[in-house]
């Protein structure tokens, strides 16, 4: 049997974003007859604090046995507000943890292939020591180009500080077997910078658990009238999305009475955006948290429109983890992205969704009335073929594991 090591900050049960995705290839890895091993942190996103379950552990190592895989979690800082040098702490004090339970992994089982992933760009030193001391094979995957948008967004100011992440981030790329990234502009970017071929890995949908249902009766599960037209924004609540701007959409849109505006998840910035719809007395929006897993797919069909809202200086740099399940569900997208993106010009090309201006509140209302009053039927059906073509999970991790000659 073969041995799969994942370093990465993020992994279940964690739902949304970089854990959700860790989680799940651990998973397809471990039924496809890969023995695996998980070094990771105790569960705090996307609400920045360690959940209730794991809070009386958190200050120690601990190791939990899911099914064939062996999850080691390490001690670590969680910032309330993860801004600039405090969110840099958190994956510091991750990888000084990680670097005595690498230790002592060391002297067990050899494991033939080690997955860093990025964010925590810096764990990613974790991976290049087990290859040094063990002859692993490393993979690195970048699903978060995490040094260039601390730069773009300003959360990182210095220009010296930069550098040296940059050089940081390089030392670990070049010592890869391996490099892999979740879009083409991504991929574009991280060859640019390193000279290296990269591979596209990218993120995936369960399509036999996510898939298009009939609308009657949803939205009723969800304490909302069947006449209602629901706009839904669903993931992570953080500054980087520029989650404002729906509020400013709702306000425009007040007029119409039919329209519900949810925005469903948790994160640092929700309390922010809640006092901000209360002092715009906006009365068209709810806030709900995240969903269970076992309601989601009904959830996600519940909705007539879904945002996945990027800032303009951000969404060539993420591909939003959010978007994959919404493909997958057949739904109607409406995608902030702004030509020459990668972000764009996937959605655009595939004809998947529609587009919208970045940060422009008038350009989305007006994206919203089209989706609404026109028929996008087709947008629909192509995001469900899409999904089955080139998102589904057993297809993604067939090509990966034979792409870098581990299958």
């Amino acid at each position: 049997m073969r041995k799969v090591l994942l370093i990465g900050g993020n992994y279940y049960p964690e739902l949304t974003g970089i854990g959700r995705y860790n989680g799940e290839m651990m998973d397809w890895l471990a039924q496809n007859g890969y023995e695996c091993t998980v070094v990771t942190t105790y569960p705090y996103y996307p609400q920045w604090k360690v959940t209730d379950e794991y809070k009386g552990k958190s200050r120690w190592y601990t190791r939990e046995k899911k099914g064939p895989i062996n999850v080691h979690r390490c001690p670590h800082y969680v910032p309330k507000k993860p801004a600039g040098l405090k969110r840099m702490m958190l994956d510091l004090t991750f990888s000084i943890a990680g670097f005595f339970k690498i230790m002592q992994l060391v002297f067990g089982p050899r494991r033939d292939l080690v997955i860093v992933v990025s964010p925590p760009f810096v764990s990613g030193f974790l991976g290049v020591l087990y290859k040094k001391l063990r002859g692993a094979k490393l993979v690195a995957h970048v699903q978060d180009m995490q040094i260039e948008a601390a730069r773009d967004l300003q959360m990182v100011k210095s220009q010296r500080m930069i550098r040296f992440l940059f050089a940081m981030e390089s030392f670990i790329l070049r010592r890869a077997d391996h490099i892999s990234s979740i879009s083409n502009g991504m991929v574009r970017k991280v060859k640019d910078k390193t000279g290296k071929d990269i591979l596209f890995f990218p993120n995936w949908s369960y399509t036999s658990k996510f898939y298009p249902l009939p609308p009657a009766g949803l939205k009723l599960q969800f304490n909302l009238a069947e006449t209602d037209k629901v706009i839904l924004y669903s993931g992570a609540i953080g500054e980087k999305q520029g989650l404002d701007i729906i509020l400013q959409v709702a306000q425009i849109l007040e007029g119409y009475h039919d329209l519900k505006f949810i925005i469903c998840g948790t994160g640092p910035y929700r309390a922010n955006l809640e006092e901000m719809a209360t002092d715009m007395n906006i009365k068209n929006i709810l806030f709900m948290p995240l969903q269970p897993t076992e309601v989601l797919n009904q959830f996600l069909n519940m909705a007539d429109i879904h945002l996945v809202i990027q800032k303009a200086d951000a969404s060539d740099l993420v591909m939003p983890s959010k978007l994959t399940n919404i493909l997958a569900v057949g739904g109607l997208v409406i995608v902030t992205a702004n030509p020459g993106n990668s972000l764009y010009d996937e959605v655009s090309s595939r004809r998947i969704g529609l587009l919208s201006e970045a940060e422009n509140a008038e350009a989305l209302a007006k994206s919203i009335k089209i989706g609404l009053m026109e028929d996008c039927s087709g947008y629909k059906e192509r995001a469900r073929e899409y999904a089955e073509n080139y998102l589904s999970i057993d297809k993604v991790m067939k090509r990966f594991t034979e792409e870098i000659g581990f299958y």
